[in-house]
């Protein structure tokens, strides 16, 4: 499957997860009334022979109460939609409440332990190389054993969450599988249909929450007899059902998943050992992947590995076990879980020391020479970038391969060490991002620089002013990697400094008069990513599923595309002309090609959102069809192929660095 397919899937699955629901629901409320039924029958018979104690007659039991019926029916669906809805909101924010109610505690950007600064390097290639934002880290202290996860609604908002046994314990490599293995969950859709499964289960076990509550009450006055612990032990055994339920759902939503994630991981770092070295250890580590939050039975279906032990039926297992996994990707596995000895963790713990040493030495290719800054501007028309067959693109969209991979690497370590700081903290990362859009030209430089210093602070002025070198350097090639490293840092600014930033960004743009496309789409991806955190109500749900009512937005996007490349009419149209059909429209007339001030920023912006809500099929549609418009001429220039993935971020799809293969 491709990612669009994957992301298809995921949303079927959800459909799946509401069907599993609604039956639990039902059986839910029917065992409620059931036993409600049962109290008020032996209460009329208690009343009965209250009144007719001479002689008793029978009294005709009776299933079917209307009244009885609507209130436990009510009553019922009351506690489990509420309990629901209450997690629901509970995690609405993002991965970030997920993995701090499991006691997860964000890691320090500039950390100096060498267990988190090599989770840290690691989660960076990762997201470098699969082109998504930066995600939040945590790093689980409380929990000894071997296990990870990725939550969040969408790669905006996405948490990688680690226990310390995990980075401990496993190598770089090994990590690097794990880590992999959480990215393509992200990647996969996984996440979204993971944190409305938790309000779900929450909701379902909500009967049984209840029943341990007033099992424990007591009354104040001793020689009351106290009826509240015996509704709890009833409450207990309904909920019962619900946690039966809960624990399938978990189970049927959650293992397939796994062996594909499994696959990806191994795809993307090309290193099944890795990956398997880390089961392995999982198998024979004496904590193994076991849990010990008490939030563990509600969010097990979204860990790298078993959090809650061998389960009593394999129905109810979240995961498949660690043999068949390790099979899956490592036939030659002899079967066995040797020990883990004391000199292996040594072994680890030295290796990542080496994670706090300086970048190593800088790539000898082109990228290379560039981020060190020996490569001067004119020595850059004589080496031509890469040239990317159009065909080449979509393929490649959530798909990363260890090639993209390699270049992560390279690059993160070419990176000169003051913006790979200033991406790491709030304060660089606006001026990092504000060094991105500065006039080339000196005079207005110089009044922006004095401006930014008016509308934030004077500090952030003079940063931006002393990374400007630096930044335009990487900008030939690296500006999108760079964004997405900064947004993990523009998380942490405060709601006053976010509205700052923002109104200051905008300035920015519009500054010298005129915005070019990818000033605006750059403006565009930040904010979209930052609107998660800052903007919480926002609807990511898809809304459309036929091209007909975005045709009009297409046409904004595609022309704008054109209009990008090209500077001929008669180029303009022929570009626009060849994308057009990959729209498979079913609308026969063809698009117009739209004015420049048809599809200038506004109406672009307008576009992209509605897109944005679009069902995966049709988002792969207009992707292809901007592949093609940019690539009309049969290939695709490197700036051409960085617009075409700063607009496909916009709509959450992804697509790693184009041209790995030359500049890797």
């Amino acid at each position: 499957m491709d990612f669009f397919e994957r992301q298809d899937h995921a949303r079927k699955r959800t459909k799946l997860l509401v069907l599993y629901f609604s039956v639990a629901v039902v059986l839910i409320v029917a065992a409620v009334y059931g036993v409600v039924m049962i109290g008020v029958n032996a209460a009329r018979q208690s009343h009965h022979h209250r009144y007719y104690e001479e002689q008793p007659s029978p009294v005709a039991t009776a299933w079917w109460d209307p009244e009885v019926f609507l209130g436990a029916t009510f009553g019922t669906l009351a506690v489990i939609f509420i309990g629901s809805a209450w997690k629901t909101s509970q995690l609405s924010s993002g991965g970030g409440s997920v993995a701090m109610l499991m006691g997860g505690i964000p890691v320090d950007p500039n950390t100096t332990d060498p267990n988190e600064r090599k989770l840290l390097n690691v989660v960076e290639e990762m997201s470098i190389a699969s082109g998504t934002p930066m995600p939040e880290v945590y790093v689980l202290n409380r929990e000894p054993g071997i296990n990870a996860f990725a939550a969040g609604h969408t790669p905006s908002d996405a948490a990688i969450g680690v226990t310390r046994g995990c980075i401990e314990l496993l190598s770089r490599d090994e990590l690097q599988g794990v880590i992999g293995h959480e990215f393509s969950h992200i990647l996969n859709g996984d996440m979204r249909l993971n944190i409305r499964l938790i309000g779900i289960i929450f909701g379902l076990l909500c009967l049984a929450t209840i029943g341990r509550i007033l099992l424990y009450a007591r009354s104040n006055n001793s020689r009351d007899k106290n009826p509240l612990p015996i509704l709890g032990l009833f409450l207990i055994v309904l909920g019962g059902i619900g946690v039966f339920f809960g624990r399938l759902i978990q189970a049927a939503v959650s293992r397939q998943r796994e062996f594909l994630a499994d696959a990806s991981a191994v795809q993307f770092t090309r290193n099944p050992n890795g990956l398997s070295g880390a089961l392995q250890k999982i198998g024979r580590y004496s904590y193994g992947s076991k849990l010990v939050s008490e939030h563990a039975p509600d969010m097990c279906h979204m860990f790298f590995g078993n959090g809650l032990g061998a389960a009593v039926f394999g129905a109810f297992a979240t995961h498949p076990p660690i043999p068949d996994r390790i099979r899956a990707i490592d036939p030659a596995w002899d079967g066995t879980f040797p020990a883990l000895k004391s000199e292996q963790i040594e072994t680890v713990r030295r290796a990542a020391i080496s994670e706090l040493q300086p970048a190593r030495q800088p790539m000898p290719q082109i990228l290379g020479a560039i981020l060190a800054g020996t490569m001067t501007d004119e020595d850059v028309p004589r080496s031509r970038p890469p040239v990317i067959p159009s065909h080449t693109v979509l393929p490649s969209l959530g798909n990363p391969t260890p090639l993209h991979l390699k270049y992560a690497e390279q690059l993160r370590d070419a990176l000169p060490d003051d913006l790979r700081n200033a991406a790491r903290d709030p304060i660089g990362a606006m001026a990092l991002v504000f060094g991105l859009l500065l006039s080339a030209n000196e005079p207005l430089r110089n009044e922006q620089l004095a401006r930014i210093g008016q509308l934030i602070a004077s500090d952030v002025a003079q940063k931006t002013a002393l990374l400007y070198p630096q930044v335009q350097a990487v900008a030939r090639r690296a500006r999108l990697p760079l964004v997405n490293l900064a947004v993990g840092a523009l998380r942490n600014l405060t709601r006053p400094q976010f509205d700052q930033f923002s109104s200051t960004l905008t300035w920015l743009v519009e500054t010298d008069g005129k915005i070019e496309l990818f000033e605006f789409v750059l403006q565009k991806i930040i904010r979209h990513h930052l609107d998660s955190r800052f903007n919480p109500i926002r609807s990511a749900t898809v809304e459309y599923y036929s091209l007909k009512p975005l045709l009009p937005d297409c046409a904004v996007v595609l022309s704008a595309m054109a209009r990008a490349g090209g500077s001929q009419e008669s180029e303009i149209q022929n570009a626009f002309n060849v994308g057009v059909p990959f729209l498979r429209s079913p609308v026969p007339d063809e698009l117009p090609l739209l004015s420049a001030g048809d599809c200038g920023v506004t109406n672009l912006d307008v576009s992209l959102d509605r897109l944005a809500l679009a069902a995966p099929i049709l988002k792969k549609n207009l992707l292809t069809a901007c592949a093609r418009v940019v690539g009309a001429d049969g290939v695709i220039l490197e700036p051409e192929a960085e617009l075409l993935r700063a607009v496909a971020d916009t709509m959450d799809c992804p697509i790693p660095p184009l041209g790995v293969a030359e500049a890797a």
